[in-house]
């Protein structure tokens, strides 16, 4: 009788281990790439990159203890689509993310939903709305369990946490398909802190943040804004969803719309521009990764994140300005 137990024993953990590698390995869960998908293609400019390492070499100084390692900028001039220009600083300097994220969320779910592997609700297309245009976390938290099949609650005895892990980790497998380095993209956002097996993912140390990099970020929305990501479709509706007037006022503004790099559109008096954007915004940290068009032609995709000033508005506004500036006729 004993030998037998062990041996059912043996079979249930055999048939478990099985279990957890269909799930690992069977394409059914993952977010894959489409199989037409070419990244943006990006020229290095020694021009624009003194254009971006001269605004931030401006605008240090003009604010009380702002640091040079506080900030990160990429700028992508998207102007002529047969020579697209990129220039950065500190673009490749992994940073928290804050609610920019949610713009990476948002490129997976649409992929999941043009691959069939997820069918859109009214409660999801609610949750993907209010992600993006109102920034919630609750959404986000939602949108995070649908996209990997996890959810939070307490934490997990070894094996379970494994596959759990596993996948909450598709983000990252499918952004690194696509050539998306130096970046972690798995964790929920939250207005507090993380609990139970959320605290577990971090290793209960803070480690396993979400890292995201200018680059990254400037990379992505102005993918988007190329009809490059999922397929032209899902990348206009996504357009759609980021869209922000930064000249509205009253009940009608959006904090991401005027508070961050649409607010030196303001600042400048620049009549006619169009904006597109994902900000994030904590008690340390304050970016905006954004495209915009202007009345001239421009077209710019730009990521700005600020570490340490999280209540100063004017500084991504004004590195804006400052590029804006030194673009202008060139």
């Amino acid at each position: 009788m004993k030998a037998c137990f062990r041996s059912v024993c043996v079979i249930a953990l055999l048939l478990s281990l099985m279990t957890v590698a269909e799930a690992q390995t069977s394409s059914e869960i993952e977010i894959l790439k489409p199989k037409t998908y070419s990244p943006i293609k990006l020229s290095d400019s020694a021009d624009l990159k003194a254009i971006v390492d001269g605004a931030v070499k401006d605008v240090l100084p003009r604010f009380k203890d702002l640091r040079s390692e506080q900030v990160a900028m990429t700028v992508i001039d998207m102007t002529n689509p047969t020579n697209i220009r990129q220039a950065d600083y500190r673009g490749e300097e992994r940073i928290y993310p804050a609610s920019v994220v949610k713009m990476f969320y948002m490129v997976t779910l649409h992929q999941q939903l043009e691959d069939g592997k997820i069918r859109m609700t009214k409660e999801l297309e609610r949750g993907l709305k209010d992600m993006i245009v109102d920034s919630s976390n609750e959404a986000t938290q939602y949108i995070v369990d649908v996209l990997t099949q996890t959810a939070s609650g307490g934490e997990l005895p070894e094996d379970e946490f494994k596959l759990w892990s596993y996948r909450r980790n598709r983000m990252n497998r499918y952004f690194s398909s696509m050539g998306y380095t130096n970046i972690n993209v798995n964790q929920k956002t939250h207005c507090e802190d993380a609990y139970g097996v959320e605290q577990q993912f971090r290793n209960y140390k803070g480690e396993n943040r979400n890292m995201i990099t200018t680059n990254a970020a400037a990379r992505l929305i102005a993918e988007i804004a190329a009809g490059r990501t999922v397929n032209s479709t899902r990348s206009q509706i996504m357009m759609d969803l980021m869209k922000r007037d930064p000249y509205a006022t009253g009940k009608e503004a959006n904090s991401q719309a005027t508070n961050f790099v649409g607010k030196a559109f303001l600042n400048e008096k620049i009549d006619g521009a169009k904006l597109w954007s994902k900000a994030g915004w904590t008690n340390t940290t304050r970016h905006d990764a954004a495209y915009f068009e202007l009345a001239d032609g421009r077209k710019i995709a730009i990521s700005i994140f600020t570490v340490g000033h999280a209540n100063e508005k004017e500084i991504i506004p004004t590195l804006v300005s400052k590029v804006l500036e030194q673009l202008k006729g060139k």
